[in-house]
């Protein structure tokens, strides 16, 4: 495979510069600097714009392609954070307020966010799963959906994760003391992974829940008393 020319090319005449460079080009400032490869892959993901993950034989990176406008100091940076350096963050924050103008968005109905129930609040339960296993990383917002009647848990979505008005809903029939906290837990950490991991576009198919996806979910510390509780209970999966 030739390498890609230079993002910079000359176009009727015109000067098209859409980037200060391209994803070849970044890849290989990462590599320089880490003394080592890495598996990249540029994202539209707004709520999530930046991930790594460890422990496979390289490290793999998920970027939203607003970092090829970066310059060296803030790709410094994302080297720094793929080596787990708390330094980049500062960096990174800043380089993405400042371009925030540029991520594309679509304008969406915004509703008013319900995190406290009657039995459970989403935001504590929300902010111990984003800490434990996002790093705090994740700012999608979380709500308790609409209260449907007439319906059986079955027939039901549990949670949800809306990517254009970045928002995770919980179905509010969780909002019972008989539903425990590891199980509620469990379906936030599912929508938080929508959201960290996107969708992937494979043979002209979207998908949601791909073996990543699925590797993923199962790290959540209580996966087995979730699945068993929710077979059990909600006669699922």
């Amino acid at each position: 495979m030739s390498k890609p020319n230079h993002p910079a090319q000359f176009i009727s005449g015109q000067l098209s510069l859409p980037f200060l460079r391209d994803e070849y080009s970044l890849r290989s400032s990462l590599k320089k600097m880490l003394g080592k490869d890495i598996g990249l892959t540029l994202t539209e993901n707004r709520t999530c714009m930046l991930s790594i993950r460890r422990g496979a034989e390289k490290p793999s990176l998920r970027i939203h392609r607003i970092f090829l406008e970066a310059d060296e100091s803030v790709i410094q940076a994302v080297a720094d954070f793929i080596r787990n350096r708390r330094s980049a963050r500062p960096v990174i924050q800043a380089f993405i307020r400042q371009h925030s103008s540029s991520l594309k968005s679509r304008a969406v109905r915004k509703t008013p966010l319900r995190t406290e129930g009657v039995c459970h609040c989403l935001a504590t339960l929300y902010d111990k799963v984003n800490t434990e296993y996002f790093q705090g990383e994740i700012s999608a917002a979380i709500t308790w959906g609409r209260r449907l009647a007439g319906r059986r848990a079955r027939r039901v979505t549990l949670g949800s994760y809306c990517r254009d008005s970045r928002t995770i809903r919980i179905n509010p029939l969780l909002d019972r003391k008989g539903v425990p906290r590891f199980f509620l837990e469990f379906i936030i950490y599912h929508e938080m992974l929508h959201a960290a991991l996107g969708t992937v576009v494979a043979n002209g198919r979207r998908r949601v829940h791909t073996s990543e996806f699925r590797r993923r979910e199962k790290q959540f510390s209580a996966y087995g008393q979730a699945v068993t509780w929710e077979r059990e209970h909600l006669g699922r999966r």
